[in-house]
Order: structure tokens, then C-alpha cells, then sequence
């Protein structure tokens, strides 16, 4: 049986950045995972992955909450700079 860590490793990304996309799909953070383990597959994943963390800053912004907004950002600055090929055009 897999653990949610075991998932996390496989996957390569951070909890922070696994909570992003559970967040914005309304998943849970195993499925999440999943679904990261998928998306971090090719440039066009890891572009949705941005676009996703994008949307949440956005959506913590226009409810007024600054503090999950900021640290959402540092979520995607560490996700651009861990996943280089989510800022290469589409």
C-alpha cells in the first residue's frame, strides 16, 4: 500500500505545491498527487500546474485573503524554479 508520502516522492513536487492542485480541483491531496505524477509528464502538464496555482493566488486575492495569497506565490516560485518547462511557450 502507498503512502501519501510515497506519493509525494513520486510525483516530485512539494506538499505546498500538491495542496495547490488539490485546492484547485477540489480533490484530495492523494489525488492531487496523482494527478501531479501525471501532469509533471511533459511541458503542457507543468503549464497546467501553473495555471492552477495562478488561479488560486487570484481566487485568495479577490476573497481578500493576503496571507494564502503570499503563500501560494512562494509555491509557484518554487515550482517555476524546480519545473523550468511551465514558463516555455505552449
Amino acid at each position: 500500500m502507498l503512502t501519501f508520502e510515497d506519493c509525494l516522492g513520486l510525483c516530485g513536487l512539494s506538499k505546498g505545491e500538491i495542496a495547490a492542485i488539490a485546492e484547485h480541483e477540489h480533490v484530495p491531496a492523494i489525488i492531487a498527487a496523482e494527478m501531479a505524477n501525471y501532469l509533471c509528464q511533459n511541458a503542457e502538464g507543468e503549464r497546467c500546474i501553473r495555471r492552477y496555482i495562478l488561479e488560486d493566488i487570484a481566487a485568495a486575492e479577490a476573497r481578500g485573503d493576503a496571507h494564502h495569497a503570499e503563500s501560494l506565490r512562494a509555491v509557484l516560485k518554487h515550482f517555476l524554479a524546480t519545473h523550468p518547462r511551465a514558463t516555455q511557450p505552449g
